[in-house]
């Protein structure tokens, strides 16, 4: 692991080594996964999250294989494929580890029907533009993925509703997903800045547009509910950081005159006040890092023309 950013070196090889694995317990050979999972463990520091997962999906493994013989004397019994760790885009859920030829399909098809709807309703330069915003803050969460190792699945997209990208999270820490979770809005963010830009050398209103809507977007997903990145986000807080996270947002939306930051300092305060699901240590970094995000977001919205999102 590398001691500066915490990047696993070998991602490449668990990444093989993973859909290998999966592979062979789709296959229902559950002592051979086993083994392929257990040669990952050269390329992991030994106490790491991921290095405990795989140690305890081994298990898991054995006693499938335990149960598949078991179930040649008792034919009634069926033996079920194994769950694999948590994993999702905003939430965590079951998945695959491998990208199969077949998803990619899915991440392809779904992208040009996501761009034809839009087309359809805005525009086609619109549609793309927007089309290709989600697809940012979504190869953002990817990107971050992917950098640490882990394995994920490209973007699915899904029309009037956004998009997601499942990923395998390895018994990953609270800050790790608290951080993935993030990266979709800083690469939204970076997106809406480039639209900001074009829009200023062009005065093309189509890109103040594609700005507004692209920072409006991202710091609404940063809300705090637990199907937004920012459900995902605040979990790594403790409740003094949550509670320096409510008078940000607060600050924020008074000193920009953005009211979209109401909606976020109402999550905040249902996560310090109520919510049951403080971590057992904090993170400063993941503070700055949110608070960081949600004020550039509320500032490039205050200097784009526009009203509401920004549709012309």
């Amino acid at each position: 692991m590398c001691g500066h950013c915490q990047a696993l070196v070998y991602s490449a090889q668990l990444e093989a080594l993973a859909a290998q694995a999966q592979a062979l317990e789709t296959r229902g050979e559950w002592l051979r996964a086993r083994e392929q999972w257990l040669v990952g463990l050269q390329f992991l520091p030994p106490t790491s999250t991921q290095a405990d997962w795989i140690k305890g999906h081994a298990r898991e493994l054995e006693s499938a294989a335990a149960g598949a013989q078991s179930s040649l004397v008792h034919p009634n019994q069926r033996v079920q494929p194994l769950g694999l760790s948590p994993a999702a885009s905003a939430a965590p859920g079951p998945t695959s580890v491998a990208v199969q030829p077949k998803f990619r399909w899915t991440f392809l098809l779904s992208f040009v029907a996501f761009v034809l709807i839009y087309s359809a309703a805005s525009g086609v330069t619109f549609g793309i533009g927007f089309a290709v915003l989600i697809l940012i803050h979504e190869m953002g969460h990817f990107v971050d993925i992917k950098r640490r190792g882990l394995p994920a699945d490209m973007p699915v997209f899904l029309p009037g509703l956004g998009a997601y990208v499942r990923w395998q999270a390895l018994g990953v820490s609270l800050k790790t997903r608290s951080q993935v979770s993030l990266a979709g809005p800083l690469a939204g963010l970076l997106a809406a800045v480039v639209c900001a830009a074009i829009w200023w050398q062009t005065k093309n209103p189509v890109w103040a547009s594609l700005a507004r809507i692209g920072a409006i977007l991202n710091l609404l997903n940063l809300i705090p509910l637990w199907i937004l990145d920012g459900g995902q986000a605040v979990l790594a807080l403790s409740k003094v950081e949550r509670i320096g996270l409510l008078a940000a947002s607060i600050a924020l939306g008074v000193v920009l005159k953005q009211q979209m930051f109401i909606l976020v300092a109402l999550g905040v305060a249902y996560q310090a006040f109520f919510a049951k699901n403080l971590p057992a240590q904090s993170s400063r970094s993941t503070t700055v890092y949110y608070v960081a995000v949600l004020a550039a977001l509320g500032l490039l919205i205050r200097l784009m023309p526009g009203q509401g999102l920004g549709f012309q």
